[in-house]
């Protein structure tokens, strides 16, 4: 990972809003990958998969600490956007079942 040296707070903000849109386009597109995954799955249940969520929360932790990040960090903020995501993919899974 590379960052520049920053010569001014106002440069090193510009440099953290470009970070911030970039995660949020990340974020919009895993988002739509999972609400794809619902065509794939059979039930509720499976859409919640604690196994899954296991998986991800493992492997967030590790890549967390090979970047030095805190993994509590970045594990809470995955639990979050796992737990909103789960949810739109269960509405997703509604719709399609209802047509």
């Amino acid at each position: 990972m590379k960052t520049e040296d920053c010569q001014s707070l106002e440069e090193l903000r510009r440099y953290i809003d470009q970070l911030d849109d970039q995660i949020v386009e990340l974020i919009a597109t895993r988002n739509a990958y999972v609400k794809q995954a619902a065509k794939f799955k059979q039930s509720i249940d499976e859409i919640k998969g604690d196994e899954r969520m296991e998986a991800v929360m493992d492997r967030v932790r590790n890549r967390a600490m090979e970047f030095g990040v805190s993994p509590n960090l970045l594990t809470k903020l995955y639990k979050i956007m796992i737990d909103e995501m789960v949810e739109a993919e269960i509405a997703e899974f509604r719709n399609a079942k209802s047509l």
